[in-house]
């Protein structure tokens, strides 16, 4: 596996596009679509970074010390994206699942409207660390046919669209997360048992749902 150190970045687009054997360190703030079609290796920002981060990726992480814009991790298809603090708009849509690939997104802070938008596979966590309000914005799993989104909070889930259904995760749904919260926790230096202290509400597509009717078996 190839490195490449990337100092004073300032939004320049399009970084780690396509790449699948070499591990980046950045510094600064890359531009839209970095790892865009990422198909391997580690891409690491210490710093912000802006739109579409890991459009349509396939394999590999990315890991921001910082937040992101919208459109984070635009229908990925695998791979992994760790983000400390915010997301904007439009978070994880039409992130898709097949077989062994399943994409992940985790969020340390909050996220922006329509997150999940379309959402067909994947996990999707919001943790909301040092959040006091609910850590989503409005129209949350929009259109959502697959996938499940955790959100961590103590605050019950309101106005969602009819395509999602909210409720108390099994101890199973928790023990296929855990791995990755801990992931997290030790990227970012947080305390993993303090955060798995407050309890999470599963989202998950509506069975009636006539989108699920359109896209996946039934």
């Amino acid at each position: 596996m190839k490195t490449k150190n990337i100092e004073s970045c300032f939004g320049q687009r399009f970084i780690g596009g396509g790449s699948k054997d070499t591990n980046y360190t950045i510094h600064g703030t890359p531009g839209n679509a970095l790892g865009s079609f990422l198909d391997g290796g580690t891409i690491t920002v210490h710093g912000n970074v802006q739109d579409a981060v890991g459009d349509t990726m396939n394999e590999g992480t990315i890991i921001v010390h910082g937040n992101a814009g919208d459109a984070l991790g635009y229908a990925m298809r695998g791979g992994s994206i760790f983000v400390k603090g915010d997301t904007g708009y439009r978070t994880g849509i039409h992130m898709k699942e097949y077989k062994e690939k399943r994409p992940l997104i985790v969020i340390g802070g909050k996220t922006g409207s329509f997150l999940g938008e379309y959402l067909a596979g994947g996990i999707i966590i919001v943790l909301g660390i040092n959040e006091r309000d609910l850590p989503l914005g409005n129209f949350t799993g929009t259109g959502m046919h697959g996938g499940k989104i955790f959100v961590r909070t103590k605050k019950s889930l309101a106005s969602l669209p009819a395509q999602v259904i909210a409720e108390k995760p099994l101890d199973a749904d928790l023990q296929e997360i855990m791995p990755s919260i801990k992931q997290f926790a030790e990227l970012f230096n947080f305390d993993f048992d303090h955060i798995i202290k407050t309890p999470f509400c599963l989202l998950r597509p509506n069975v009636k749902n006539p989108y699920k009717q359109l896209y996946t078996p039934h």
